[in-house]
């Protein structure tokens, strides 16, 4: 396989340094800044004509960062890349699959007809497909979809004696019972009615039957952690053994990390797909496995 000459967009660098080291790959060197009107001044200082290239850009906050990635990618194909491959460990626009009221953008097909446009193949870790059943549905290019309920389920054996993993919803049920079985630990779902953005009811079932075990909510994407944070009160009330939370992207919408220690968190941990200090959880091999076996 030839090797891939990496680049790192701002903000990825621990992970595309994992992946360069993993892959025995090349640096990719560039310059990228902003004129004082704002727009973004971009160079590209390696020859990458007829090489492999890889790009590191997690898209938590994607707004900024996307203009700057679509720069790179365009150019690096007027440069006569041989191939781009995107390595997005988070991925958003996921959320607006389906038109809810009239007028309503669907945003999650522009944003994938907008990153099939400038790329070649695409990697990433646990998307939120919610109503879609796969990539393919919208992404016209390869998408290798990564699972961390492994990495996750190996961290929990390793780390949490006597483990109840709890999942937020019955959406989750599937997942959670993959690190659960994975974890060789029990699990329970959680009755949940979501009554806005911001609010949500909570009830857990089969308390009393797990009041020696570490409670460990699990879910793939802590944004507002409202749910978390409700839950964590059903806990306290239930007398049980303060929680451990664990989620796969740190996406932390506004005060949330701070929040959920504030309410009794024992631990909050994540992994690397975003950058974060909760990161405990390394994903950098599952991609350059899924790089190397493409």
């Amino acid at each position: 396989m030839m090797k891939p000459i990496v680049f790192s967009m701002p903000g990825n660098e621990l992970l595309s340094e994992s992946i360069l080291i993993g892959l025995e790959g090349e640096r990719g060197n560039f310059t990228e800044r902003q004129f004082p009107d704002g727009e973004t001044y971009i160079r590209i200082l390696s020859n990458v004509e007829e090489k492999e290239v890889i790009v590191v850009c997690t898209l938590h906050e994607p707004n900024p960062k996307l203009l700057p990635l679509f720069f790179i990618c365009k150019l690096l194909k007027d440069l006569k890349a041989r191939s781009i491959c995107l390595v997005v460990p988070y991925l958003s626009y996921m959320r607006q699959d389906k038109q809810f009221n009239s007028g309503e953008a669907i945003t999650s097909d522009y944003f994938a007809q907008l990153i099939s446009s400038f790329a070649d193949r695409l990697i990433t870790i646990d998307p939120h497909l919610h109503r879609r059943s796969s990539m393919n549905e919208i992404y016209s290019i390869p998408c290798n979809v990564l699972h961390s309920a492994k990495l996750i389920s190996s961290w929990i054996k390793n780390n949490i004696q006597k483990p109840l993993l709890i999942g937020p919803d019955s959406e989750s049920e599937q997942w959670v019972s993959e690190v659960a079985k994975d974890a060789g630990a029990p699990y329970i779902v959680l009755e949940k009615l979501r009554r806005g953005d911001n609010e949500v009811e909570v009830s857990i079932p089969q308390t009393e039957k797990y009041k020696d075990h570490t409670p460990v909510l699990v879910d793939d994407i802590i944004s507002t952690a409202r749910t978390m944070i409700e839950t964590l009160e059903h806990l306290k009330h239930a007398k049980m053994k303060p929680a451990i939370c664990i989620g796969v992207h740190a996406v932390f919408a506004n005060l949330a990390y701070d929040e959920l220690i504030k309410a009794g968190a024992k631990e909050v941990v994540t992994c690397n797909t975003i950058p974060h200090n909760s990161n405990k959880i390394d994903v950098s091999k599952i991609l350059i496995d899924s790089y190397k076996n493409q």
